[in-house]
């Protein structure tokens, strides 16, 4: 099994008029991710307002630890309570960060029809800089404004704090966000293809 850390892209269909049943059941499911071992993050992205279809994404360091939480019965359970107010069209595991890349699928789309393939890694690139220098940008220039001591510490403790406030920020509001508006330009063919 891979070391390398693993994350799984499920689209599922809402109808909209139980979004707030929906919102509370994934929140649900994340509490209880978050107390697994392994577990590094997860999001969910709707293909646009109003829309049915929801492309659920979660992560977890390796295969093996992804796995145990996968055959779990607190799993089990959890989603034996949303049953009734989804339903999974497909799944697609990935390695690295290509995950957060998927576009959501379209609801006309046959059952279990394959996800767009992951956009080349310089565009992921260049999404993940265009979200992270401004928010990283604003964070620093906040932190020295308003803790003017933050600038005396050394430097692996201003990392530190970058990152432990900045990359759930990245995980669930900013990358999600970026990727929605670069959707067409990451997913457009390369002109040789």
């Amino acid at each position: 099994m891979s070391p390398a850390p693993v994350t799984v892209s499920i689209h599922r269909v809402v109808s909209p008029d139980r979004v707030p049943e929906v919102t509370s059941w994934v929140q649900a499911g994340v509490n209880l991710a978050n107390r697994w071992p392994g577990f590094l993050g997860s999001g969910w992205i709707r293909a646009a307002e109003g829309s049915h279809d929801w492309v659920m994404l979660y992560r977890f360091a390796d295969t093996d630890r992804l796995e145990a939480w996968e055959r779990s019965s607190e799993r089990r359970e959890w989603l034996a309570r949303g049953e009734h107010l989804v339903t999974e069209r497909g799944v697609a595991r990935r390695t690295g960060i290509e995950g957060w890349f998927d576009p959501p699928v379209r609801q006309d789309e046959p059952a279990g029809a394959p996800l767009l393939p992951a956009p080349p890694r310089w565009k992921q690139s260049v999404a993940i800089w265009l979200g992270f220098f401004p928010v990283n940008l604003v964070f620093t220039a906040l932190m020295v404004w308003l803790l003017p001591a933050f600038r005396d510490l050394p430097l692996v403790l201003q990392v530190l704090v970058s990152t432990l406030v900045l990359t759930p920020i990245m995980s669930f509001w900013v990358l999600p966000w970026v990727t929605g508006r670069l959707r067409g330009w990451l997913h457009r063919p390369s002109r040789g293809a």
